[in-house]
């Protein structure tokens, strides 16, 4: 039978594909854009029927009507990584939490240690071989497409088809639906005075020839805006976006000095513009592979130069990050934070970064604090921090004892805190 015959063969309307979860299916589903709209409303119009069925996935950014506390003993979402659709109920209780580096998802999934029952996933158009590229996230959906039972793609005239480890054949498909609906588009945040300082001091350290990875959010973005002067960059991440696309655009990326896959971009979910999408096709400096490839510290370590550039909401004076949860109240996941951290750790002149603004609520908390608040999840641990970043400047904590690291990060807390600061690490004998 030809590709075109079995792809005919396997085309269903989204009602009917959805058809494919039974009760007590895990549905896996890629970050970002890579979530298929018409087959997780499909799936939210028949909630009712089912019990038991989980919807795992990473940043989701659309509330499907299955994001629904009176429903959720039909369909559970689970959040590897909260996004706005699932917050409020992971806040709430009825949304669950994974707790896992997004690097060693696709591990957990191959073992059966998270399960994978059925992919739902958009793909690109598929090619003359008989090939659909996972190019908006081949994450861990690579590994529950192995693991499967059923694998269902949304087929989108719109998706790119991108090189890299991220193509499904025709023959592992159980079904197919197209749709012609534009790809879920994600605007740059918004860059006030606060980030761009922040931003200006990380810029200020970085070395042409330097292999980036961005994390999401506007201080990541900021310091992008400001590294368009620089030369001979190169890409090694899990995100790629239009803050990227705009350093590739201007000439400071070029891949040239990247001693590990030279010449070559690498990114495991894409999520920006319809201008990104047109750049990831069929585009050979360009790559989108597993997080298990892309996140791995020993991999990614091997980028000389590794910059790594991540948020978080709260740091304490021992350097611990708390980057997941405000105190007890989920916020977003362990993502691929500490395996960037790690992995520039490893990196020959590698620097990692973690940024905050130095405080919240309108200047009224300080984001330095003596300790975590109690129940905050450590993401990055004291002893894999390197640089942490506010407006007011640099602390670098490797390599110095605890009272060398809370004077340092008295030093870039916010002026109006500085003293209760050194009073409260002088009674936690830290000064």
């Amino acid at each position: 039978m030809s590709f075109q015959q079995q792809y005919r063969q396997k085309r269903r309307s989204a009602a009917d594909a959805a058809a494919e979860v039974r009760d007590g299916d895990t549905v896996i589903v890629p970050t970002g854009a890579g979530e298929p709209p018409g087959l997780l409303t499909a799936l939210s119009e028949r909630r009712r029927e089912l019990r038991g069925v989980r919807v795992g996935q990473i940043l989701p950014l659309d509330a499907f009507d299955y994001f629904d506390p009176a429903t959720a003993e039909h369909i559970r979402p689970v959040g590897y990584f909260l996004g706005p659709a699932s917050r409020p109920g992971a806040q709430q209780g009825w949304v669950d939490t994974l707790a896992c580096h997004f690097s060693e998802l696709p591990q957990m999934i191959r073992r059966g240690l998270t399960p994978a029952d059925v992919v739902f996933s958009v793909a690109s158009p598929m090619d003359e071989h008989g090939f659909f590229s996972l190019s908006l996230g081949a994450d861990y959906t690579m590994a529950a497409v192995e693991r499967a039972r059923a694998v269902v793609l949304e087929v989108n005239a719109n998706a790119p088809f991108a090189n890299g480890n991220c193509h499904v054949h025709i023959s592992q498909l159980t079904a197919l639906v197209e749709t012609e609906v534009p790809i879920r588009e994600v605007g740059a945040p918004s860059i006030g005075p606060i980030p761009e300082a922040i931003g200006s001091h990380v810029a200020e350290m970085i070395e042409d020839g330097s292999t980036l990875q961005i994390g999401y959010g506007s201080i990541p973005d900021a310091v992008v805006m400001q590294l368009r002067h620089k030369r001979d960059l190169g890409i090694h991440s899990e995100m790629m976006g239009d803050g990227l696309l705009s350093l590739i655009e201007c000439g400071a990326v070029t891949h040239r000095r990247r001693n590990y896959l030279p010449g070559k971009a690498v990114a495991t979910f894409v999520l920006g513009s319809a201008r990104l999408y047109r750049y990831v096709h069929r585009n050979p400096a360009f790559e989108v592979h597993p997080a298990d490839f892309t996140n791995d510290p020993y991999l990614a370590g091997q980028n000389d130069r590794l910059v790594s550039i991540n948020a978080t909401l709260q740091v304490d004076l021992f350097g611990q990050c708390g980057s997941e949860s405000l105190g007890l109240t989920p916020y977003s996941g362990t993502g691929g934070q500490s395996d960037f951290v790690r992995a520039a750790n490893r990196s020959r002149g590698g620097q990692s970064f973690i940024v905050l603004p130095s405080t919240a609520k309108d200047g009224r908390v300080s984001r330095i604090v003596p300790t975590l608040d109690p129940g905050t999840l450590v993401s990055t641990s004291k002893n894999d921090v390197n640089y942490v970043v506010t407006e007011f400047g640099v602390a670098q904590l490797r390599g110095k004892s605890m009272r060398e690291r809370a004077r340092a990060l008295i030093g870039i807390a916010h002026p109006d805190f500085r003293a209760q600061l050194q009073e409260q690490a002088q009674r936690l004998k830290l000064l």
